[in-house]
């Protein structure tokens, strides 16, 4: 009889685990780094402090107004020491305020390039998908915030401005979704864009 409930016990803390959600916390992050270009592509490249890289495809063909407003202010160099500040595993990652409270911005609004602001954008919000953040009841805010999408959420679709993808280093974008937040969904510890450049992979 104690036999059999010791079977009993191991396959029911078999079935409870394999029940459970799974979390993948990296332990590294990508690093195969590019040599930064001064002409600007339509390829850029996010190096966090940790040395973590992620690599980002623009496309201008799809939301042309936000990837030439992405690319001047990569130009200008304007994300180099601006953190991560909201971070939502299993949703997105989100970064580009330079207050770092998820109310900064650029101070130059743009149109937003989506379905319900009445401009066709096919792109939807699949995982490593980059868009622009707004404020939540005015198409027109968003400036100089992107979040990339941890995993694909359709809802979105229609409703934010879809304008690139990620090509490598999506093992850094599984790292930050990862890391411990507070209530405000911004990271305990800082998670630094050390430097932001366009590159040619």
């Amino acid at each position: 009889m104690k036999r059999l409930f010791c079977i009993f016990l191991v396959l029911c803390t078999a079935l409870l685990a394999a029940c459970a959600p799974t979390v993948t916390t990296p332990d590294e992050v990508y690093t195969t780094r590019l040599e930064p270009v001064d002409t600007p592509t339509d390829f850029v490249q996010i190096e966090l402090k940790n040395g973590g890289i992620i690599v980002i495809e623009l496309y201008p063909d799809i939301a042309p107004i936000t990837v030439e407003n992405f690319k001047k202010l990569v130009g200008e160099h304007f994300y180099d020491g601006i953190i991560f500040h909201r971070v939502v595993q299993g949703f997105m990652v989100q970064a580009g305020d330079p207050e770092g409270t998820g109310f900064g911005g650029s101070g130059e609004p743009i149109i937003g390039e989506f379905g319900s602001n009445g401009i066709s954008n096919p792109l939807r919000h699949e995982r490593g998908v980059v868009s622009m953040a707004r404020q939540l009841h005015d198409n027109n805010t968003a400036s100089s915030q992107f979040f990339i999408m941890h995993e694909t959420k359709s809802n979105l679709d229609g409703d934010y401005a879809a304008f690139g993808r990620v090509i490598a280093g999506m093992e850094t974008v599984d790292w930050i979704a990862a890391q411990p937040v507070n209530g405000n969904d911004k990271p305990l510890d800082d998670i630094t864009m050390k430097e932001v450049r366009f590159v040619n992979p």
